[in-house]
């Protein structure tokens, strides 16, 4: 069924987003180092029950299987020609998913971070990486998403080319961003939580906060500060489902759908708007977040 995210947002209660792509993929047998987009054309079925699987646990967001989707990360993977190919793919179906659903579900397209360092730290110019997120943000666009979200950046001129991308793509469609905070609260670049929300609410994003990082205990902090900063702002939380460790092979996070929705209490409390999981969840902990925020 659908719906947009200002409509979501418009009755003031919490709204739930949902959990890891990697992580269900992952189970489903996709190999580490491989390109989890390209399952989009050889395996849509089983990307269409990953979101099946948190619509039905009481997901009202779903995230595009596009986080590593622009023509450079895609490129580590000799894949960067086929970059439209797979993010209209995957667009396309989460929105047959969304659609097929009983209650209302936004369709957001995810835009992850190019893996490159942007000039002077790095040679990535701002002009190609606006470039590229534009062609991504198309392509998700042409695919039939409502919203691109602009998720786990570390550096803010990151940020900005995505944004500057997007809006060249689509300028009528809302954006959203987070940003992961995983260096003792700040992101990778030194971010804090003060001057993220400072400055992506000035690029008019119907929402930003923090997703990813180092389990719930941190990214609570984060939102603490972020509402404290301003607020006014719409806060998204999504939180890794707590810290990995390795078993047979494979990363297993530690935080139970209990924590998650004991976590999900306290983000609400802090001031959080949009609440779901990222790396390590899966849908038993949208499960159990849906029901801390029905509380």
């Amino acid at each position: 069924m659908r719906t947009t995210l200002n409509d979501l947002l418009s009755d003031g209660q919490p709204v739930v987003a949902d959990g890891g792509m990697g992580t269900m993929l992952f189970a489903k047998g996709l190999e580490r180092g491989s390109a989890p987009e390209v399952w989009n054309v050889e395996r849509p079925d089983d990307v269409r029950s990953i979101h099946r699987g948190y619509i039905e646990a009481g997901a009202q967001i779903v995230l595009t299987n596009t986080f590593g989707g622009n023509a450079i990360r895609l490129g580590m993977h000799g894949l960067a020609d086929r970059a439209h190919e797979l993010n209209c793919a995957g667009a396309q179906l989460a929105r047959q998913e969304a659609d097929a659903a009983a209650q209302p579900v936004v369709v957001g397209g995810s835009m992850g971070p190019t893996g490159q360092m942007l000039e002077p730290l790095g040679d990535l110019t701002f002009d190609d990486a606006a470039a590229v997120f534009e062609a991504q943000a198309s392509a998700l666009v042409e695919g039939g998403v409502d919203v691109l979200w602009i998720e786990t950046m570390a550096d803010l001129e990151e940020v900005r080319a995505a944004v500057e991308g997007a809006r060249r793509a689509a300028p009528e469609l809302p954006l959203v961003a987070t940003m992961t905070f995983d260096t003792r609260g700040r992101t990778m670049m030194g971010v804090t939580p003060e001057r993220a929300v400072e400055t992506l609410s000035a690029y008019n994003v119907i929402a930003l906060g923090a997703n990813c990082g180092n389990g719930p205990d941190e990214l609570e902090a984060v939102i603490g500060k972020m509402h404290a900063a301003d607020p006014a702002v719409s806060l998204i939380a999504k939180a890794n489902a707590g810290l990995p460790h390795m078993e047979d092979g494979q990363a297993v996070y530690d935080a139970s759908p209990d924590v998650m929705n004991a976590y999900a209490a306290r983000v609400r409390t802090l001031g959080a708007r949009i609440v779901g999981a990222c790396c390590g969840s899966t849908p038993d902990h949208i499960r159990a977040i849906a029901e801390a925020l029905r509380t």
